[in-house]
């Protein structure tokens, strides 16, 4: 939702529909990537949920976990669960922000003290663990 271009009013019209799922194409890639790589996900939830009322934090969570999880087929992942593969991000909705910006695109965003990824921490309080224990999922 970092971008230069497109409607302010058409971009919430289109976040707010029941059907619509949070995701990112940007990659870590040379030195100045789209601040949406670092910013997606926190923006959603600190200016679409909490800033702007567009839905419940609840929902929110939703449409980046279990959402795309239903719609794609992963049948064990997307939701907390015994049995269930996921990776777990702790953040406070109260202060939970981007920071990311196309002039500093590489800015971690505040209110996110922990991720865990595979079972390993990855983001310890607010700072990352140099951990990368991420993979990437291929279709079956």
């Amino acid at each position: 939702f970092v971008a230069r271009t497109g409607n302010p009013e058409n971009i919430r019209t289109i976040v707010r529909h029941p059907a619509h799922m949070v995701g990112s194409d940007g990659v870590l890639t040379g030195e100045m990537p789209n601040p949406r790589t670092f910013g997606t996900f926190p923006y959603v939830l600190g200016q679409f949920s909490r800033e702007e009322g567009l839905f419940r934090m609840e929902e929110a969570v939703r449409k980046m976990t279990a959402l795309p999880a239903q719609r794609l087929g992963l049948q064990d992942r997307g939701i907390l669960r015994d049995g269930m593969k996921a990776d777990v991000v702790v953040f406070n909705p109260d202060t939970v922000a981007a920071k990311a910006t196309f002039e500093d695109p590489k800015q971690y965003p505040v209110g996110i003290d922990y991720v865990i990824v595979n079972g390993k921490l990855v983001i310890d309080n607010g700072t990352h663990t140099g951990a990368l224990p991420g993979r990437a999922l291929k279709s079956q």
